[in-house]
């Protein structure tokens, strides 16, 4: 019998009422991730982008639809098996960082663990690890304000590595860098998926960062009009 994919959408819709009108943001996307895939979501500022990464990630609920991660149906699950089913099996990466500005580095990259109950010293040496993977080894007792953009941005990809996530979800992770800093993320996460076998989703408007990517969707109008897989 054929393992379910990683992540399977189907018929997924979110509308919002505003002064009494009903916006439709997501109309009907249907989408398969499988284990270790990478993949771009491109497309222009409002076209829903966002929307789908927070949805997939279960930060939002759909209007309708339905969100299969290895074959179970997530907004089935009640409220607490939810939240510890998105801490263990998805991580989250943003254009701004969102650490927590009085921790050190070391610190916020234990915190998902800690939430999760996992004893003190198991959850500090696997920050270590995820910090040393991502360059970082010699910074841990720096605290975010003490680090430059790129390095607050590899503290929030060891932060949403930390647990072993099957997926990272990334929403512009480059999009306040320069140039060679991003290239520095972005051949992280070509490492990471070598090393580790993370399936990634990044929504993103670099054209060098989706062009990283093995297959690319472009969004328009809260609707995937395009799924192309690179050459």
């Amino acid at each position: 019998m054929s393992r379910p994919p990683l992540l399977e959408v189907r018929n997924l819709c979110k509308a919002f009422d505003h002064e009494g009108r009903r916006i439709d943001v997501l109309q009907g996307i249907d989408l398969v991730v499988q284990p270790g895939e990478r993949i771009a979501v491109v497309g222009s500022s409002g076209a829903g982008k966002s929307t789908l990464l927070h949805l997939l990630g279960t930060l939002d609920r759909p209007s309708d639809g339905t969100v299969l991660f290895e074959g179970e149906d997530v907004f089935a699950l009640s409220p607490t098996r939810l939240a510890a089913f998105r801490n263990a099996s998805i991580g989250f990466m943003f254009q701004f960082h969102h650490l927590l500005p009085e921790f050190t580095a070391l610190e916020n990259v234990m915190m998902p663990a800690l939430i999760r109950r996992t004893p003190k010293a198991e959850a500090q040496a696997a920050a270590h690890r995820w910090l040393d993977a991502v360059g970082l080894a010699d910074r841990v007792s720096h605290r975010p304000g003490e680090l430059s953009g790129g390095e607050q941005q590899r503290v929030a990809l060891a932060r949403a590595l930390s647990g072993a996530p099957k997926l990272l979800l990334a929403d512009e992770p480059t999009g306040n860098l320069d140039s060679h800093t991003s290239d520095g993320i972005h051949a992280l996460f070509d490492r990471i998926n070598a090393e580790h076998g993370t399936a990634m989703l990044v929504v993103t408007h670099s054209r060098q960062l989706a062009a990283r990517m093995p297959r690319q969707l472009r969004m328009v109008d809260g609707q995937l009009v395009s799924d192309q897989e690179a050459a």
